[in-house]
C-alpha cells in the first residue's frame, strides 16, 4: 500500500473516531451531543473522573501525539499539568472553553497527520514506539473515551 494511502486510512481511522459516522456506534464527538454542564461535571464517586474532566485529558493526548509526530516542543497546552485535569465547577463559559479546546486540538493533530511523511510511519517516536502506532493509538483512546462516557450518562440515568 502506497503511503499517501496509509495516511488515508489513518486519517478515516481519527475521523471515525472522533466525529464521523462508523459502524462501531458513537464516537468521541457524538458521545458529548446535547450534554448540559451539569451532566458533563457530574462525578460517579469520589475519586472518579467526569466527562468533562475526560474531555479535557482527551484534548490533551491529541496535544501530546500531535508534538511527537511534529517534534513540537512542550507548553503550549492552555492548562498546566498533564494527562488529568480538574473540572468541577458547572460553568457553561468553561465547559464551552474546553469543548472549543477539545475541538481545536483535534482539528490540528488530524492536520498534523495528514502532512506526515508516510515514510517515516515506521519510525520510532522516540519514545517506544512509531510514529504509525501513535496514531492508531490515539483514534483507539477517542474510541475508548467513547463507551466510557456513554457508560458514565447512562449511570446518570440511573439505567
Amino acid at each position: 500500500m502506497k503511503g499517501d494511502a496509509v495516511i488515508g486510512l489513518m486519517l478515516a481511522a481519527l475521523d471515525e473516531a472522533f466525529n464521523r459516522k462508523s459502524w462501531h456506534g458513537t464516537n468521541l464527538r457524538g458521545s458529548l451531543r446535547s450534554l448540559t454542564v451539569d451532566q458533563a461535571a457530574w462525578r460517579p464517586g469520589k475519586g472518579r473522573h467526569n466527562i468533562w474532566e475526560i474531555v479535557v485529558h482527551t484534548a490533551y493526548w491529541k496535544y501530546a501525539v500531535r508534538r511527537a509526530i511534529t517534534g513540537e516542543k512542550r507548553g503550549s497546552f492552555p492548562y498546566k499539568g498533564s494527562n488529568w485535569f480538574a473540572r468541577d465547577g458547572t460553568d457553561g463559559t468553561e465547559w464551552r472553553r474546553d469543548l472549543k479546546l477539545f475541538d481545536n486540538e483535534h482539528r490540528q493533530l488530524r492536520a498534523a497527520v495528514a502532512g506526515f511523511d508516510p515514510r517515516k510511519l515506521g519510525e520510532s517516536s522516540g519514545r517506544r514506539f512509531t510514529y504509525a502506532s501513535l496514531i492508531r493509538g490515539i483514534a483507539a483512546h477517542d474510541l475508548y473515551h467513547a463507551g466510557q462516557i456513554q457508560l458514565l450518562k447512562r449511570m446518570q440515568k440511573g439505567t
